[in-house]
């Protein structure tokens, strides 16, 4: 390994040692006992060295943030003999998911803490998972962006299965690795057959030979139809959207933020690795793909979402039909602009999801999710800025202006007209106008509603906590009134990406 290659993999390489480290550091850093007298305490009691994790954790993710942010005006480069590369696009999407992580972190730590999950086996599996999302970022090679796809899945099949006393969780734990590794199946496979066509593993030598007329068609066409697969459900779109709603209810809160927020953004960088850096040539096969899959989460989630009572489920078709808006993204294939619009819808939906699950995490307390409309009925009487941030939130869902939702989605039915697609472009709208119903209806719960609990709710998690899901909440306000600048890096960095590819 040349210096050039270290200094490519060093935030990698940086998050690999400090999160190997704060594994075997915490067996041995003596923390302060909370235990109650005569009683004794185990394993899943004593988060015993999780405070050193979690802020030596807090400080890791900040200044990785800050490394990718200033990777973003370095030229692309390939490294470790071509199973890695660096490029504006994985710098941008590599700072945002340490971002997600980080916000993650910090709404989830009371939750945790009051559910004896706040350990630190639990922020480790967090820092495995965002490592596997930085190498299927960064995949320049077959095998490099199927071994990123199962380092980042394998930690959060163990984080839904956590809370070990929990059927919901087991249940939900037990089909999200089984359908996960049926998915990974579909990609394995279709990436094996791309591999008997073209001889090569490399990304660069696949695009080249797929290029050629003489290459047989036929096998590549069903290795593409394997690999769109295994992209679909990654990315939860229908039809292979079956463990979204199961996982994101079963799950506790924190873990089912670990799922919705940071692996967006890895699979869509996969999405963009195969489709667009590889498999562009196949362009006519694989467009129509997307545009059924897109279409059908669009239709199928929204209209089921109106059905739910159970606010995790309802986010989890309403992110099934979010995926679908990022698909259509892709279908312009020659406009960078559309890639960049996907990018910037993929980036802003991550940060309104946030702040709907942080804020159902900050009014949860020990003994009691919130996770019901009956639990959110009457908010604006006893917490009227809470509720203010849960408005803010659907509406950015729904994409009702000044929200950063309306931006994303005007900037993809922009793209989706320019490119010719008027017909889904008018889909999308449709599709959206149905789904504006579910999100007003938790406005209408949180306003007009009078309380149905017994107990107020109240806010758990501390200041920074609070105040962080406060800015959250003005950040996509104000993206939403100025996007312009937020597109211009998401344009930038993909132009630069693809000019250097």
């Amino acid at each position: 390994m040349q210096a050039f290659d270290l200094l490519a993999v060093l935030p990698e390489l940086v998050l690999l040692i400090a999160t190997s480290f704060l594994l075997v550091a915490s067996v041995y850093v003596p923390e302060r006992q909370l235990a109650t007298p005569g009683v004794e305490q185990d394993i899943f009691h004593t988060p015993r060295g999780v405070g050193f994790v979690y802020f030596f954790t807090i400080i890791l993710l900040v200044y990785l943030i800050f490394a990718f942010i200033g990777r973003m005006g370095d030229v692309s480069l390939v490294a470790m003999n071509g199973l890695f590369q660096s490029d504006p696009f994985s710098n941008l999407l590599k700072a945002c998911s340490c971002a997600a992580v980080l916000v993650s972190l910090i709404y989830s730590k009371q939750y945790l803490t009051d559910r004896a999950m706040f350990r630190p086996d639990f922020i480790v599996l967090a820092l495995l998972a965002l490592l596997g999302q930085f190498v299927l970022i960064s995949g320049a090679n077959l095998l490099t962006l199927y071994l990123g796809l199962e380092l980042m899945a394998l930690p959060t099949y163990a984080l839904v299965a956590m809370r070990h006393n929990s059927e919901k969780s087991v249940e939900a734990a037990i089909k999200y690795f089984i359908l996960g590794a049926l998915a990974s199946g579909f990609l394995l496979y279709g990436m094996s057959m791309l591999y008997g066509v073209t001889g090569s593993l490399d990304l660069i030598e696949i695009f080249r030979t797929v290029a050629d007329p003489r290459v047989n068609h036929l096998v590549m066409a069903f290795g593409l139809v394997f690999i769109v697969s295994g992209l679909a459900f990654k990315l939860g779109v229908v039809p292979f959207h079956m463990w979204v709603p199961d996982v994101y209810q079963g799950a506790p809160t924190a873990v089912t933020l670990m799922i919705a927020a940071a692996p967006k953004l890895a699979a869509f960088a996969l999405l963009f690795r195969l489709l667009v850096n590889t498999l562009l040539p196949l362009v006519d096969d694989w467009q129509p793909m997307l545009v059924l899959l897109a279409v059908l989460s669009l239709v199928i989630g929204n209209v089921t979402a109106i059905a739910q009572t159970n606010l995790k489920r309802m986010l989890a078709y309403s992110a099934i039909a979010q995926m679908g808006f990022v698909l259509l993204g892709m279908l312009s294939v020659f406009d960078d602009h559309a890639f960049s619009a996907s990018m910037f819808y993929a980036i802003t939906y991550v940060l309104t999801t946030l702040g709907s699950f942080g804020l159902l995490m900050l009014l949860s307390r020990k003994g009691h999710d919130c996770e019901t409309l009956d639990d959110l009925k009457g908010l604006n009487k006893n917490h009227p800025w809470f509720a203010f941030i849960g408005l803010v939130m659907m509406f950015s869902l729904a994409g009702i202006p000044p929200t950063v939702g309306f931006a994303a989605k005007l900037g993809v039915l922009e793209v989706l007209v320019d490119g010719g697609h008027t017909f889904i472009a008018i889909i999308a709208v449709i599709a959206s106008l149905i789904g504006a119903f579910y999100y007003l209806r938790v406005v209408k719960v949180m306003y007009f509603d009078e309380p149905v609990l017994q107990h107020p709710v109240q806010i758990s998690g501390s200041g920074v906590a609070r105040g962080l899901l406060g800015l959250n909440a003005i950040l996509v306000l104000a993206l939403g009134i100025f996007p312009s600048g937020l597109m211009d890096v998401c344009l930038d960095a993909m132009r630069r990406t693809l000019l250097g590819s």
